[in-house]
């Protein structure tokens, strides 16, 4: 990948003439501007030129607008379905006439009759018995008195005979099963044999009346067994010949279904759609949809080949003033390769996404388009300008495209874009991202607030939009939450959110630091409140000032001893080394601290304040001692960090913080004054030594720097309210006088070099940084 991005950018390339690095520099970021703009084409090939206007709905014509040729306007998929539905529910039940069935019934009344016959032959004994075996063979379930009563010489065939009549009169008719007709009313259509008949269906019978009118034709009604004899056979023997047609039914209605047009209108050449200062209703609306679709299928190949052209150039057009903005404003993202890489495949990602939801079944809902996502992304790696602008350009861009013109595209995602890159402002933490939806749904709100109350749209529609636009939102953050990691790596580059967790004291290698080398870590929490408070005056990046700051001496933590702020007074493990091998430990914690950078994966925006705080600057004091003992020295590259020297304004200030939080601490009185000297002092001599040569900082910075410095270091070691000794205080002269009864010299403080002074420590401590 490092090889490829490096082909690609050119950036690290010395082979050409600067004309052709310049070619071949600028000439990438191109074809990746031109990549995306014709695979935006791919995704929308509609051309985003207007051929005829698409005004929205409310507002006023300026212009006649006529059809040029006859065109019709087609239903949506929604209307059709409605009005076919609405004209299915018109179609009348269908029921038929079923003549079989009064055959069955008959056939079943003459069986019972012919089996009942014989049951005069056998002995009486059995024959209740009989004519029960009987009934059940016919489905009918008769108790022996009912068996009895049947069995009996004369009541049998006057009961069979009664049912048989009351199906010739009434089944023969039609009578529908119980059931059959409820929950329908009104009318329906009776077809029997070759005559089709619509009736009321209440004057259709069903088993319930045919039983009420056969107890005219019981035999016997007033003995209850041959009554309960009769209705028993009549019940079973009963088959409806009138019966629902649900394959009829739905058949004529499907008929009826593809019978309904799906042209909602049809215009003449010449006809006006829309007149000159006219206040444009939806029917006109659609027919400007429908001709600017038509003219859409209508063009030529050679008049498609230049509408293929002009879409991509729009879209270049458009994507070229993104292009332009980081070449003006931010040089360092437009050079970085890896970083115009991530511009391309986040803005695809939006693109391709749009272009889903433009082809969605239903209408399309400009509130999903994920710009929000973009300029979270694109926030959250770099800084808000950049996500706000870059959400504008996607919005414009598609905006522009045909399927989302006529629509609110456009305001939309301008609203949702901008208000994501402007939360991204105030969200330092994941656990924060509930802020920046909230915030970004409220913005979609207020936009379809906005566009509800022009276009006098109601409140479902509003309320509609702005649910989808809360969805939007959601996605957008939670999506782009879980693919910043991949997309900081990717890119190179270290988010607030990531730098916050790494500022974190309880991290290992900062509690490493606390307890292996107190004296370094007291130093880096100093220098820390030093480049942060520097960098936020003058506009740079303080949390990374500080974050690099915090790590920038860890690879002290090899071996603490050797650095005074962690030793002990009296115990100087360098007394008894040569000056090479001291300078070589000094010199190694630089190293030391890349490797322990490398192992716990430090961000990589962190690494440069490890390689750069020193720069190439000399270790003046074992410089001095090896001249002292052996002359000069054959390699002075010995005696000097291995640098390179600052090349960020951030490891530039954590440079001079070291050295001005380091001098502050020698200085007895240390007034505002001296400390401003001091810092002053120590500027010069970074500045005198080449080691601000390649930093991006001016002189007006420093100033402001040096102003920060001295604030912050005077607030540190200021003065405080001296308590009476009688009572326990603590005053200037503590521990210059015994105390009574105690044995011992003056207690006075040591001193050490102060880096860029001359001082020179009695004790001979070397605070090397």
């Amino acid at each position: 990948m490092n090889a490829i991005a490096g082909w690609l950018g050119g950036g690290d390339a010395e082979e050409g003439s600067p004309r052709a690095r310049a070619v071949r520099f600028h000439g990438t970021r191109a074809l990746i501007t031109l990549l995306v703009a014709a695979v935006t084409y791919l995704v929308f090939p509609a051309s985003p030129v207007v051929d005829s206007p698409i005004l929205e709905v409310g507002s006023v014509a300026p212009d006649n607008v006529i059809a040029p040729f006859g065109y019709s306007v087609h239903k949506s998929p929604e209307e059709l379905a409605k009005e076919q539905n609405d004209i299915a529910r018109s179609v009348e039940p269908i029921f038929t006439f079923d003549s079989a069935a009064l055959d069955s019934s008959r056939a079943l009344v003459d069986r019972f009759s012919q089996e009942m016959r014989q049951v005069a032959s056998i002995p009486e004994a059995q024959r209740i018995t009989s004519v029960q075996q009987i009934g059940t063979m016919l489905g009918v379930q008769l108790t022996p008195a009912e068996a009895q009563y049947l069995a009996t010489p004369g009541r049998g065939d006057a009961v069979t005979d009664g049912v048989r009549r009351a199906y010739d009169r009434w089944l023969a008719t039609g009578i529908a099963a119980g059931g059959a007709l409820d929950g329908i009313q009104g009318a329906v259509t009776l077809r029997q044999d070759t005559s089709i008949t619509s009736v009321n269906a209440d004057s259709i019978a069903t088993f319930p009346t045919l039983l009420a009118r056969a107890r005219l034709l019981n035999p016997d009604p007033q003995s209850a067994a041959g009554d309960a004899a009769f209705r028993k056979l009549l019940t079973a023997f009963f088959r409806p010949t009138i019966a629902y047609d649900r394959v009829a039914t739905e058949r004529a209605r499907q008929d009826l279904r593809k019978s309904v047009p799906n042209v909602k209108f049809t215009l003449q050449l010449g006809e006006k759609i829309v007149g000159a200062h006219e206040v444009v209703g939806r029917e006109e609306r659609e027919k400007m949809r429908a001709l600017q679709d038509e003219l859409a299928k209508r063009g030529d190949s050679r008049r498609n080949a230049s509408r293929i052209v002009g879409a991509v150039l729009f879209n270049t057009l458009v994507l070229t003033i993104f292009g332009l903005t980081l070449l003006l404003f931010r040089q360092q993202l437009y050079a970085s390769i890896r970083a115009v890489m991530l511009f391309a495949i986040v803005f695809l990602i939006v693109i391709v996404t749009s272009s889903l939801i433009a082809h969605m079944p239903q209408r399309v809902h400009p509130e999903l388009v994920p710009v929000a996502f973009a300029a979270v992304i694109v926030s959250m790696l770099f800084d808000p300008r950049i996500g706000m602008i870059a959400a504008m350009i996607l919005a414009v861009l598609i905006g522009g495209q045909n399927e989302f013109r006529g629509t609110n595209a456009l305001f939309l995602n301008l609203i949702g874009g901008t208000a994501a890159a402007f939360t991204m402002r105030i969200v330092r933490r994941r656990n924060q991202t509930h802020v920046a939806i909230l915030a970004i749904a409220l913005a979609y709100l207020i936009g379809a607030v906005a566009i509800g109350l022009t276009l006098d749209l109601p409140a479902s529609d509003i309320g509609l939009s702005a649910l989808w636009g809360a969805a939007n939102a959601i996605a957008s953050v939670s999506i782009a939450i879980m693919l910043i990691p991949g997309a900081e790596q990717f890119a190179g580059v270290d988010t607030d959110l990531t730098l916050l967790e790494w500022s974190d004291l309880n991290r290992p290698l900062l509690r490493r630091l606390s307890l292996e080398a107190p004296g370094t870590y007291a130093h880096t929490i100093a220098i820390a409140n030093l480049a942060e408070s520097a960098s936020n005056a003058i506009g740079a990046n303080g949390l990374l000032a500080r974050v690099g700051a915090l790590y920038h001496d860890i690879g002290k933590l090899k071996k603490p001893q050797y650095f005074a702020e962690n030793q002990a007074k009296g115990r100087n493990p360098h007394d008894k080394l040569k000056p090479t091998t001291s300078a070589a430990i000094i010199r190694n914690h630089v190293l030391e601290g890349l490797e322990l950078a490398e192992e716990h994966k430090l961000p990589r925006g962190v690494m440069p304040f490890i390689r750069e705080h020193h720069g190439t600057g000399p270790i003046s004091y074992f410089l001095e001692k090896a001249k002292e003992r052996d002359g000069m020295p054959a390699n002075s590259a010995e005696f000097a960090y291995p640098g390179p020297s600052p090349r960020s304004i951030e490891t530039a200030i954590v440079m001079l913080a070291d050295g001005a939080e380091a001098a502050a601490r020698v200085l007895h009185d240390p007034t505002p004054q001296k400390i401003r000297d001091v810092i002053d002092r120590i500027v010069r001599q970074r500045m005198d030594q080449g080691q601000l040569r390649d930093a991006p900082i001016t002189q007006a910075q420093l100033e402001t720097v040096k102003d920060q410095f001295t604030r912050v270091l005077s607030g540190m070691y200021h003065s405080r309210v001296e308590y009476p000794a009688a009572s326990g205080g603590i005053t200037a002269e503590f521990g210059s006088v015994p105390a009574a009864g105690a044995a011992g010299t003056p207690n006075e403080p040591p001193t050490r070099e102060a880096p860029g002074t001359g001082a020179r420590a009695p004790t001979e401590q070397v605070k090397s940084r």
